[in-house]
């Protein structure tokens, strides 16, 4: 099975890049259906390029991030995320302590607990994968936690947007929303994007919102891995540990203000930006190729029950305090 596999892989990346328009009204693919067919993928294949997926899916998320950051204005989205941040504060705090506690209360490995409690209070497998290292987590205890992301953010990426459609959000308050309470950066993106689609089809205005609201407040999540990762090595007494900083964090905000304050061709940074858009695709299509029915099935019942509460507990929480501060 491996020879065709290799070859539906590559055959599927293809048409994930480059879909084919039969009636020529320029159809692209959805970030969620690229997410969708690289699950059917792992459901009946063995993914043939296990290494190259992986390493490929976290590069090239990080660079897709950054080449978004061309299409933004520094000061107007700063003024614009400015509400979701206190929030951010309270919930990252809040999801850590609930998740540990509740851990211990499901007698789930306190490794395991602290992980999966990281993945859903900041950026999903980007914290578990900087906190891992520093918390001397075994590589079951690191496949646990991953699984149990990994999954989670599949579902949300299907199902945020047809809720925030249901509850007419707007762009600015599904943004906010989706940034705190989906897990990877990658399907926050990939659902603020959708939700910026559906609204863009609506007519309404300023529909890119939800995209550029959803990464800026992500990525600022995402720099709770620095302090996280110091406060895990004074809790579990490890100086020797290296912390694994989120460098293109960085990188996306320099790219935010060369946009801002450089006069660049608008040819350029919406080339850049569309390139941006195609890598997150992708990025979502080798996400899904990577998951195995092995890996849901090595995740435990625990696992799941513990972050499907965080996630009701953080979900529903920042939904009701999005829909009552954000017009």
């Amino acid at each position: 099975m491996k020879q065709p596999a290799k070859y539906i892989y590559i055959l599927l990346v293809i048409m994930v890049v480059f879909p084919i328009d039969l009636l020529g009204s320029g159809i692209s693919v959805a970030p969620w259906f690229a997410l969708f067919l690289g699950i059917v993928f792992a459901l009946f294949f063995e993914c043939p390029y296990p290494k190259f997926n992986k390493k490929t899916s976290k590069y090239l998320l990080q660079a897709s991030v950054v080449g978004l950051g061309f299409g933004m204005n520094l000061t107007e989205s700063l003024k614009s995320g400015s509400e979701g941040m206190l929030f951010t504060v309270v919930s990252v705090v809040g999801v850590m302590v609930i998740g540990v506690l509740a851990g211990y209360w499901l007698h789930i490995n306190r490794k395991t607990s602290y992980l999966i409690s990281s993945g859903t209070a900041i950026c999903g497998g980007s914290a578990i994968a900087a906190v891992g290292p520093v918390l001397k987590a075994d590589d079951h205890e690191m496949a646990v936690s991953l699984g149990v992301v990994f999954v989670l953010n599949a579902i949300a990426l299907f199902i945020f947007p047809p809720i925030g459609a249901y509850f007419d959000m707007s762009a600015a308050q599904f943004g906010t929303w989706a940034a705190i309470a989906i897990h990877d950066t990658s399907s926050v993106v990939g659902a603020g994007d959708a939700y910026s689609g559906m609204l863009a089809a609506q007519g309404v205005e300023n529909a890119g919102d939800a995209l550029k609201l959803a990464t800026l407040i992500k990525l600022t999540r995402a720099l709770w891995i620095i302090p996280l990762a110091l406060v895990t090595m004074l809790i579990f007494r490890d100086k020797k540990s290296k912390i694994s900083i989120p460098w293109f964090i960085f990188l996306f905000i320099l790219a935010m203000v060369i946009n801002t304050y450089l006069p660049l061709p608008a040819w350029l940074t919406s080339t850049l930006v569309y390139l941006a858009k195609k890598g997150l695709v992708l990025t979502l299509f080798m996400i899904g190729a990577g998951l195995s029915v092995k890996m849901v099935k090595a995740v435990g019942v625990k696992p799941f029950v513990l972050a499907i509460m965080l996630w009701i507990i953080i979900g529903v929480s920042s939904f009701f305090v999005v829909m009552n501060t954000i017009a």
